[in-house]
C-alpha cells in the first residue's frame, strides 16, 4: 500500500510539490485549495502525465478535506503572498487565519498525520500550525533551511566550479535576512571552504543565500520562487515516508536547545518516520550563538504580534 500525502494550497509551491511526489510513484497525492475546480483540474493534467514517467499513484484534486483523510504527511503552502502596500503584520496575520483554518482541517481529517509547513512569513507559520494542532512537537515541523543552505551550497559550486553534491553546508536560524550560515561547517569534498575562498568571497557568498528569495522575485517581476522550494520540500517528505534519518536543517520547535526556549527556529533535526526523531545541538562559537539568538528574536517578534492579534479576537 503506497503511502498518502496531502498537500495544500495548489499554487506554485503547492503543485509543483504534488507534481514531484507523483512523479516518485511512492505515495498518492491530494491537492486541495479553495478555488474551485483548481486544485481537480491541475491534479488530473498530473495523473495523466503517469504513463509517460511511470508512476502507477494515484492524484486527485479537491476543494475540501475529506479525499485527504488519514494522510501520512500533509504539506501546508496555503497562504497569501505579499501585496503592494500591505504591511508585514497585514501578511503575518492573514496567513495566520489562513494557517490555522487548513491545520483545524487537517487534524480533524489525518490526527495521526505529519505536517510540514511552509506559508510564510515561515518561522510564524510553523509556530501557528504548531500550537493550532496539538500535535506533539515532532509532528510538526517547517521547510526553510533546506532551500535557504540549498541557495548557499548552489553559489559556492558555481563560485568554485565544482560539482553541487560536494558541497556541504548548514543554514541555520529564522527563514529572512537574518538567517544564519554557519561558515565554519561548510566544506568542499570534505575540506573547509576557508581554504578554497578567501573572507571576502565568503561574506559575499552568505550575503547572496540571505537575499537569494528577493534575487528571485526581482527577476521575476511577479511572484517567487517555486521549483527549488518544492525540491526542498519532497527532500524532507521523503525522509519521513521513507524513513531516512536524514540530517536536515528544519524549523523546529525548540524546548532549551541552543539556548532557545519555546519558538519554532531553524536548526538540524534527524527526520525519520516519526518526524523529527532529534534535535542536533552542535557547538557555535559565541558569535554563531549571538547570531541565531538574533535571529530567533525577529521570530519572536512576529509571534507576539499573532499572540496579541489572537487575545483580541482578531
Amino acid at each position: 500500500m503506497r503511502s498518502k500525502v496531502t498537500v495544500v494550497g495548489a499554487g506554485n509551491v503547492g503543485a509543483t510539490t504534488a507534481q514531484r511526489v507523483h512523479e516518485f510513484g511512492y505515495a498518492d497525492v491530494v491537492l486541495v485549495d479553495v478555488v474551485e475546480d483548481l486544485p481537480q483540474g491541475k491534479a488530473l493534467d498530473m495523473l495523466e502525465s503517469g504513463p509517460v514517467i511511470g508512476s502507477d499513484a494515484s492524484i486527485i484534486g479537491s476543494n475540501g478535506y475529506e479525499a485527504s483523510a488519514n494522510s501520512d504527511v500533509v504539506v501546508i503552502t496555503a497562504g497569501i503572498a505579499r501585496r503592494p502596500g500591505m504591511s508585514r503584520d497585514d501578511l503575518l496575520l492573514t496567513n495566520m487565519k489562513i494557517t490555522t483554518a487548513v491545520t483545524q482541517e487537517v487534524v480533524k481529517h489525518s490526527p495521526s498525520c505529519i505536517i510540514i509547513a511552509v506559508t510564510n512569513p515561515l518561522d510564524a507559520m510553523v509556530q501557528n500550525v504548531y500550537e493550532s494542532s496539538g500535535f506533539p512537537r515532532n509532528r510538526v515541523f517547517g521547510m526553510a533551511g533546506v532551500l535557504d543552505t540549498a541557495r548557499f551550497r548552489t553559489f559556492i559550486a558555481q563560485e568554485l566550479d565544482v560539482s553541487v553534491e560536494d558541497v556541504q553546508a548548514y543554514v541555520l536560524g529564522g527563514h529572512g535576512d537574518d538567517m544564519v550560515p554557519l561558515v565554519r561547517y561548510t566544506t568542499v569534498g570534505g575540506i573547509p571552504i576557508s581554504e578554497l575562498l578567501d573572507e571576502d568571497q565568503v561574506q559575499k557568498l552568505v550575503i547572496r543565500a540571505r537575499q537569494g528569495g528577493g534575487e528571485i522575485v526581482a527577476l521575476l517581476k511577479q511572484g517567487s520562487a517555486y521549483y527549488a522550494p518544492s525540491a526542498s520540500i519532497v527532500q524532507m517528505v521523503e525522509a519521513v515516508l521513507l524513513d531516512k534519518k536524514r540530517i536536515l536543517p528544519a524549523c523546529a520547535y525548540l524546548e532549551g536547545e541552543y539556548g532557545i526556549n519555546g519558538l519554532c527556529v531553524g536548526v538540524p533535526v534527524k527526520l525519520g518516520a516519526n518526524g523529527v526523531e532529534k534535535i542536533i545541538e552542535i557547538k557555535l562559537t559565541a558569535d554563531e550563538q549571538t547570531a541565531l539568538e538574533g535571529s530567533a528574536a525577529s521570530v519572536k517578534e512576529l509571534i507576539d504580534v499573532m499572540r496579541k492579534a489572537k487575545a483580541e479576537g482578531a
